[in-house]
Protein backbone atom coordinates (compact mmCIF):
# COMPACT_ATOMS: atom_id res chain seq x y z
CA UNK A 1 0.00 0.00 0.00
CA UNK A 2 1.30 3.41 -0.85
CA UNK A 3 2.13 6.04 1.93
CA UNK A 4 -0.09 8.83 2.42
CA UNK A 5 0.48 12.87 2.52
CA UNK A 6 -2.05 13.98 5.18
CA UNK A 7 -2.32 18.19 5.36
CA UNK A 8 -5.38 18.92 7.69
CA UNK A 9 -5.98 22.27 9.98
CA UNK A 10 -7.52 22.52 13.49
CA UNK A 11 -9.41 25.38 15.02
CA UNK A 12 -9.63 25.36 18.84
CA UNK A 13 -8.30 26.79 22.33
CA UNK A 14 -4.57 26.87 23.05
CA UNK A 15 -2.35 29.75 22.93
CA UNK A 16 -0.58 30.18 19.46
CA UNK A 17 -3.91 29.88 17.71
CA UNK A 18 -5.28 32.60 20.18
CA UNK A 19 -1.93 34.97 19.07
CA UNK A 20 -2.69 34.48 15.38
CA UNK A 21 -6.43 34.92 16.13
CA UNK A 22 -5.69 38.17 17.81
CA UNK A 23 -3.28 39.63 15.36
CA UNK A 24 -4.06 38.70 11.91
CA UNK A 25 -0.85 39.85 10.38
CA UNK A 26 1.34 37.36 12.44
CA UNK A 27 1.95 33.71 11.06
CA UNK A 28 3.47 31.72 13.49
CA UNK A 29 5.95 28.44 12.79
CA UNK A 30 6.61 25.94 15.75
CA UNK A 31 9.34 23.31 15.35
CA UNK A 32 10.77 21.59 18.27
CA UNK A 33 13.74 19.11 19.25
CA UNK A 34 11.89 17.56 22.23
CA UNK A 35 13.49 20.03 24.33
CA UNK A 36 12.81 23.63 23.50
CA UNK A 37 10.50 25.24 20.69
CA UNK A 38 11.48 27.49 18.12
CA UNK A 39 9.33 29.77 17.14
CA UNK A 40 9.49 31.72 13.98
CA UNK A 41 7.36 35.23 13.50
CA UNK A 42 6.39 36.28 10.20
CA UNK A 43 4.93 39.60 10.40
CA UNK A 44 3.45 42.00 8.42
CA UNK A 45 3.83 44.76 10.73
CA UNK A 46 6.58 44.49 12.52
CA UNK A 47 5.38 47.27 15.44
CA UNK A 48 3.64 44.54 16.38
CA UNK A 49 6.04 42.67 17.67
CA UNK A 50 5.73 44.02 21.13
CA UNK A 51 2.54 43.01 21.63
CA UNK A 52 3.21 39.60 20.63
CA UNK A 53 5.84 38.89 22.48
CA UNK A 54 3.59 39.99 25.24
CA UNK A 55 1.02 37.68 24.90
CA UNK A 56 3.89 34.97 24.35
CA UNK A 57 5.38 35.18 27.64
CA UNK A 58 2.02 34.71 29.26
CA UNK A 59 1.50 30.97 28.09
CA UNK A 60 5.30 29.92 27.50
CA UNK A 61 8.73 31.16 29.37
CA UNK A 62 11.30 32.28 26.32
CA UNK A 63 14.85 31.82 26.78
CA UNK A 64 16.67 33.71 23.66
CA UNK A 65 15.18 35.72 20.60
CA UNK A 66 16.81 36.01 17.22
CA UNK A 67 15.65 38.88 15.44
CA UNK A 68 17.40 38.65 11.45
CA UNK A 69 15.15 41.90 10.67
CA UNK A 70 13.03 40.20 8.39
CA UNK A 71 11.40 37.97 11.20
CA UNK A 72 11.82 36.91 14.63
CA UNK A 73 12.72 33.58 15.61
CA UNK A 74 11.77 32.70 19.63
CA UNK A 75 13.36 29.73 21.88
CA UNK A 76 10.97 28.36 24.53
CA UNK A 77 12.28 26.96 27.63
CA UNK A 78 9.86 23.45 27.22
CA UNK A 79 8.38 22.16 24.12
CA UNK A 80 4.74 21.89 23.77
CA UNK A 81 4.57 18.21 22.04
CA UNK A 82 2.07 16.56 23.69
CA UNK A 83 0.85 18.80 25.99
CA UNK A 84 -2.72 17.70 27.32
CA UNK A 85 -5.53 19.00 25.09
CA UNK A 86 -3.33 19.84 21.81
CA UNK A 87 -3.96 18.30 18.84
CA UNK A 88 -0.10 17.00 19.20
CA UNK A 89 -0.91 15.24 22.10
CA UNK A 90 -3.30 13.21 19.91
CA UNK A 91 -0.63 12.30 17.50
CA UNK A 92 0.68 8.90 19.15
CA UNK A 93 0.62 6.58 16.19
CA UNK A 94 3.60 5.62 15.26
CA UNK A 95 2.44 5.03 11.66
CA UNK A 96 1.73 8.70 11.42
CA UNK A 97 4.88 11.12 11.13
CA UNK A 98 4.20 14.89 11.54
CA UNK A 99 6.43 16.75 8.99
CA UNK A 100 7.51 20.38 11.05
CA UNK A 101 6.98 22.83 11.15
CA UNK A 102 3.70 23.24 12.76
CA UNK A 103 1.75 26.55 11.58
CA UNK A 104 -0.90 29.03 12.99
CA UNK A 105 -2.31 31.79 11.03
CA UNK A 106 -5.91 33.17 11.79
CA UNK A 107 -6.62 30.65 14.68
CA UNK A 108 -5.77 27.91 12.98
CA UNK A 109 -3.39 25.49 13.49
CA UNK A 110 -1.53 23.58 10.45
CA UNK A 111 -0.13 20.12 10.53
CA UNK A 112 1.44 17.76 7.21
CA UNK A 113 1.72 14.45 8.17
CA UNK A 114 2.73 11.37 6.57
CA UNK A 115 0.73 8.16 7.63
CA UNK A 116 2.00 4.43 6.55
CA UNK A 117 -1.98 3.04 6.52
CA UNK A 118 -4.97 5.27 5.81
CA UNK A 119 -6.71 3.89 8.74
CA UNK A 120 -4.65 5.55 10.61
CA UNK A 121 -5.64 9.18 8.93
CA UNK A 122 -9.40 8.12 9.58
CA UNK A 123 -8.77 7.19 13.50
CA UNK A 124 -7.12 10.03 14.53
CA UNK A 125 -9.97 12.39 11.96
CA UNK A 126 -12.33 10.56 14.28
CA UNK A 127 -11.17 10.64 17.63
CA UNK A 128 -10.27 14.88 16.89
CA UNK A 129 -14.17 15.35 16.18
CA UNK A 130 -15.32 13.54 18.72
CA UNK A 131 -13.44 15.19 21.43
CA UNK A 132 -14.72 18.11 19.96
CA UNK A 133 -11.83 19.75 17.78
CA UNK A 134 -12.80 21.78 14.53
CA UNK A 135 -10.97 19.55 11.95
CA UNK A 136 -10.61 20.77 7.94
CA UNK A 137 -9.01 18.53 5.96
CA UNK A 138 -6.94 20.12 3.38
CA UNK A 139 -4.74 17.54 1.14
CA UNK A 140 -4.96 13.77 1.32
CA UNK A 141 -3.06 11.71 -1.67
CA UNK A 142 -0.76 9.10 -1.73
CA UNK A 143 2.69 10.23 -1.07
CA UNK A 144 5.53 9.89 -4.09
CA UNK A 145 8.36 11.65 -2.34
CA UNK A 146 11.43 10.69 -0.12
CA UNK A 147 10.96 10.10 3.65
CA UNK A 148 14.42 10.90 4.22
CA UNK A 149 14.60 14.45 2.85
CA UNK A 150 10.80 14.52 4.12
CA UNK A 151 11.72 14.13 7.46
CA UNK A 152 14.15 16.68 8.03
CA UNK A 153 14.30 19.78 5.24
CA UNK A 154 11.87 19.85 2.34
CA UNK A 155 12.65 21.55 -0.46
CA UNK A 156 9.48 23.71 -0.46
CA UNK A 157 10.76 24.69 2.94
CA UNK A 158 14.11 25.63 1.80
CA UNK A 159 13.28 26.82 -1.99
CA UNK A 160 9.73 28.03 -2.63
CA UNK A 161 10.51 31.89 -1.38
CA UNK A 162 13.20 31.70 -4.45
CA UNK A 163 12.45 33.08 -8.12
CA UNK A 164 14.01 31.70 -11.21
CA UNK A 165 16.04 34.96 -11.42
CA UNK A 166 17.60 33.89 -8.11
CA UNK A 167 17.69 30.22 -8.60
CA UNK A 168 20.18 31.04 -11.82
CA UNK A 169 22.15 33.74 -9.88
CA UNK A 170 22.86 30.83 -6.82
CA UNK A 171 23.41 27.90 -9.91
CA UNK A 172 25.77 30.36 -12.00
CA UNK A 173 27.79 31.00 -9.32
CA UNK A 174 28.07 27.40 -7.66
CA UNK A 175 28.83 26.23 -11.26
CA UNK A 176 31.77 29.61 -11.76
CA UNK A 177 33.60 28.34 -8.14
CA UNK A 178 32.79 31.04 -6.87
CA UNK A 179 31.34 29.39 -3.34
CA UNK A 180 35.03 27.24 -3.17
CA UNK A 181 37.99 28.33 -0.85
CA UNK A 182 39.56 30.44 -2.59
CA UNK A 183 36.57 31.41 -4.88
CA UNK A 184 37.18 30.36 -8.26
CA UNK A 185 36.09 32.94 -10.17
CA UNK A 186 34.65 37.18 -9.18
CA UNK A 187 31.33 38.80 -9.38
CA UNK A 188 32.28 40.43 -12.37
CA UNK A 189 33.43 37.97 -14.21
CA UNK A 190 30.41 35.52 -13.87
CA UNK A 191 28.25 38.66 -14.82
CA UNK A 192 30.24 39.35 -17.90
CA UNK A 193 29.56 35.87 -19.07
CA UNK A 194 26.06 35.68 -17.88
CA UNK A 195 25.62 39.30 -20.04
CA UNK A 196 24.22 40.82 -17.05
CA UNK A 197 25.46 43.79 -14.79
CA UNK A 198 27.59 43.10 -12.32
CA UNK A 199 24.95 45.15 -9.49
CA UNK A 200 22.23 43.06 -10.89
CA UNK A 201 23.73 39.87 -10.10
CA UNK A 202 24.93 40.38 -7.04
CA UNK A 203 21.24 41.26 -5.85
CA UNK A 204 19.86 37.99 -6.85
CA UNK A 205 22.28 35.81 -5.75
CA UNK A 206 22.50 37.75 -2.19
CA UNK A 207 18.54 37.51 -1.85
CA UNK A 208 19.17 33.74 -2.79
CA UNK A 209 21.39 33.51 -0.05
CA UNK A 210 19.11 35.35 2.71
CA UNK A 211 16.37 33.21 2.10
CA UNK A 212 18.22 29.90 2.25
CA UNK A 213 20.18 31.17 5.47
CA UNK A 214 16.53 32.06 6.61
CA UNK A 215 15.15 28.59 5.92
CA UNK A 216 17.92 27.30 7.75
CA UNK A 217 18.19 29.16 10.79
CA UNK A 218 15.19 27.45 12.71
CA UNK A 219 16.72 24.13 12.58
CA UNK A 220 20.33 25.44 13.40
CA UNK A 221 19.26 26.89 16.49
CA UNK A 222 17.55 23.45 17.40
CA UNK A 223 20.36 21.37 16.72
CA UNK A 224 22.67 24.03 18.20
CA UNK A 225 20.92 23.26 21.74
CA UNK A 226 21.76 19.67 21.26
CA UNK A 227 24.25 18.09 23.73
CA UNK A 228 27.41 17.15 22.09
CA UNK A 229 27.33 13.94 22.58
CA UNK A 230 24.00 13.45 20.88
CA UNK A 231 25.17 15.24 18.23
CA UNK A 232 28.55 12.94 17.63
CA UNK A 233 25.62 9.93 17.55
CA UNK A 234 24.22 11.58 14.87
CA UNK A 235 27.04 11.14 12.37
CA UNK A 236 26.65 8.95 9.23
CA UNK A 237 30.78 9.28 8.91
CA UNK A 238 33.12 9.97 11.09
CA UNK A 239 36.22 11.92 9.83
CA UNK A 240 39.08 9.87 11.67
CA UNK A 241 41.04 12.82 11.09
Amino acid sequence: MPLFEFVFRTFYDNPFSKITESNPSVQLYQWCNDRHDVIELVMQKPEDYDKVREEFSKSVEIVDEIDNGANVHVITRMCACGVAGTVMSYLNDPTLLVIPPVAYENGWEYFRVIAFRHEGITKLVTKLRQVGFNVEILRKTPFDGYMASSLTLSTDTLFSGLTEKQIDALLTAYAQGYFRFPRGSDLQTIASKEKIGRTTFLEHLKKAENKIITALIPHIQLFRKVPQERKNTMRLVVDAS
